[in-house]
């Protein structure tokens, strides 16, 4: 595929959190790989670890797994680690990449040695489980599974 642009998407209970161009790197009819700089204005400080301007996300959205992988490196190439977002999987529609966030998350750092499951209040809270109990289902299946590919060294896209 010939280097394009796309728009990036995220939805959270059907509104868009937001929306942001990347550069298509590849796409295989089932893993789309989009470059992007940090989105999010400003610095974001998680405690575990700092987005900031100049950031590097290299994100691979999935259409057969109900999860996205975001690499994410500093300005100057240092791997920072990967933040994992459960969703639905991808759909690529025209100029547009659209996932729907679950609320579940997964942060591994760079040396794995700190991976951390995020936001299960939210998931919680967000009623998904009674609303869709195959969609929650899912979701905790694909956190079990990103944490296990994680911790056994597996790759992350």
């Amino acid at each position: 595929m010939s280097a394009r642009s796309v728009d990036v998407v995220l939805l959270k209970a059907g509104r868009t959190k937001i929306r942001y161009p990347a550069e298509v790197v590849s796409d295989d009819g089932t893993v789309l790989t989009v470059r992007a700089a940090w989105a999010g204005g400003g610095v974001r400080d998680f405690g575990f670890v700092r987005f900031e301007p100049g950031d590097v996300f290299t994100e691979h959205y999935r259409r057969d797994r109900w999860y996205s992988v975001k690499e994410v490196r500093a300005a100057d190439g240092t791997l920072k680690g990967w933040y994992c977002d459960v969703t639905r999987p991808a759909e690529v529609r025209g100029g547009e990449v659209v996932v729907e966030d679950l609320d579940l998350d997964l942060w591994v750092s760079a040396d794995r040695r700190l991976v951390l499951r995020l936001d299960e209040d939210e998931f919680a809270a967000s009623g998904l489980a009674e609303r869709d109990p195959e969609a929650a289902a899912r979701a905790v299946r694909a956190l079990d599974d990103l944490e296990a590919l994680a911790r056994g060294g597996g790759e992350l896209r």
